[in-house]
Parts: C-alpha cells; structure tokens; sequence
C-alpha cells in the first residue's frame, strides 16, 4: 500500500493523546486475565468499554492535551505516510474519510466526520475509562474511534497475523464502519445483549468488515481533498492478502481455540475467520453498500 507522496495529511481528523494522563477515576481494566478477557470480549466490537461492562464507575473524560503530539508535528504528507505507522494511521483515516463523504453525498445524506485517537495505555472516553487491553473500538457516546498503535504488534505477535500497513488499515477501516453503521442507525442492533453465530452482535461486526472492504474497492480511486487525487495510489494483492489474514486472526473461533482450547459458537460476538473474510471479501469484490445486508 502506497500514498500519494505530494498529498496533504489532514491531521486534524486524529488526535494524539499518547503519553496524555487520565484525570478522575481509575480504570478498572488491566493486564493479566482481566486484560484477557476484555480482549476476548471488546476486540473489533464496536462499543466502547461501558457497554461491555469495563468503565471506571466515574464520570468519563476527554483525553488530556498530549505531551507527544507528534501527529500534528510530523504528519505533514503522504511521503511520511510511506515512512511513519503513525502517519500512515492519519492516511488511512483521510483515505476511508474521503470514501465515506463521498458515498453519502451521493446518497443524499450528510457525513459526519469522526476522529481517531491515538493513545498509550490507559484512556477515558464518552463511553467510560479503558485500558489497552480491549483493543481497537468505537465510542457512540462521542463518535470516536480509539487505537493504541501497540495492538498492531499483538495482532501479529498474539494472534498470528502477517501483519503489515493493510492489515492496520483494515482495523482502521473496521472501526470506521461502525461509525458508519452509528450513522444509519444500525449500530444499536448490536446492543440487545445476545451471543451466538446468529447474533446481531456478529451481523453487525460481520457488516463492518464489509464495509472496510468496501473503502478498500473504492481506496484508489477516492480522491483527496487537497489534491484532486487518490491519496492512495497503490493496493496489491499481497496487501489485500494481509487485510484478510488480519480478519481471519481476529475470528472468534481462532481466538477461542487459541486462549481457551475450545470452540463455542453460542458465545460468538464476532463471528468465524470464514465469515470474517467472506465478508470483507464481498465489500472488496463490489464495492456496493447493497452487498453489505448481513441481516439478511
């Protein structure tokens, strides 16, 4: 995956709040087994931690100013997208942004815009305080999508991705169909509190990767805002290939057999790494918001 190296980044769509420190109440989600089973539980969920059952207790708070705020310092251009995961996170970003914008504009709708997070450790969000440990999610309570950029190497090193910049986009991509889903009013299907293969929790996760597969149909042929061009102009095979093979690590049946020896389909709230790259697959394959009913 390769950016235009002349386009501008639009920082202002991600916040770094990397090394922020969380003001208020103390956040109940850490390492150990705990961190465990709130992976198990938040990973790609869509929801943030309160919904899970994760949140300090307290009142949520806005990220504090970052100390770091290297995004806005160095995350000029496409060439740093090239060369930074940091940088390449506010590529991807502006990239699925563009799609998004344009899809609803020509639906006849207004999109609004959500920023991504960047943050270390722990975090306080509108939907309660979190820790790293839940991995990648999106906030309704303040439509934010949250990341800590260390998640990348556990999904290679934890649960064997091949890794790569599209496999990170295809989180990213992930995130923003939630978003998406929030918008349309899908979102909340996910929210009755059932489990299973059948699952609204699981059609709505399965809908999302569709939806990244979709961003990614359309990613070279998005134009930019600042140049009138794609800002990515290049996606291969073998990036695809990674994005797929990030979907599959993150199936509930491979996590499942991998932390807790077993499979058991009645507590699935992701679905299998088989529906997980169908899905994604079919958005990639048409590129068409119609493809996407997981309701069905």
């Amino acid at each position: 995956m390769q950016f235009d190296d002349d386009a501008g980044l639009d920082t202002s769509e991600v916040q770094d709040a990397r090394g922020s420190r969380i003001p208020g109440g103390r956040a109940t989600v850490g390492g150990g087994v705990v961190g465990l089973v709130a992976l198990l539980l938040g990973l790609f969920f869509g929801l943030g931690p309160e919904e899970l059952g994760l949140s300090s207790g307290g009142p949520a708070t806005a990220p504090t100013s970052s100390t770091a705020a290297q995004v806005e310092r160095d995350c000029r251009t496409g060439r740093d997208a090239n060369t930074r995961e940091d940088c390449r996170i506010v590529a991807v970003v502006n990239s699925v942004q563009d799609y998004w914008e344009q899809e609803f504009r020509q639906r006849g709708a207004a999109y609004t815009p959500s920023r991504t997070v960047l943050f270390s450790d722990r975090i306080n969000t509108a939907c309660g305080a979190a820790s790293s440990a839940v991995g990648p999610f999106y906030c309704p309570g303040d439509r934010q999508v949250y990341l800590d950029l260390g998640f990348f190497d556990e999904l290679r090193t934890k649960f064997g991705s091949s890794g790569g910049p599209f496999a990170q986009a295809y989180v990213v991509a992930h995130e923003y169909g939630h978003h998406v889903q929030d918008l349309m009013g899908t979102l909340r299907r996910a929210q009755d509190g059932r489990t299973g293969a059948n699952s609204n929790a699981v059609r709505v996760e399965l809908q999302a990767d569709c939806y990244a597969g979709i961003w990614a149909h359309h990613a070279t042929t998005t134009p930019d805002a600042s140049t009138g061009r794609p800002l990515i102009t290049s996606l291969t095979t073998a990036d695809v290939r990674d994005g797929l093979d990030a979907a599959a690590a993150v199936g509930d049946d491979r996590i499942q057999e991998k932390f807790q020896g077993r499979v058991t389909p009645e507590s699935w709230t992701h679905g299998s790494a088989a529906q997980r790259q169908q899905w994604f697959t079919t958005g990639y394959r048409d590129g068409d918001l119609a493809s996407c009913d997981t309701f069905r």
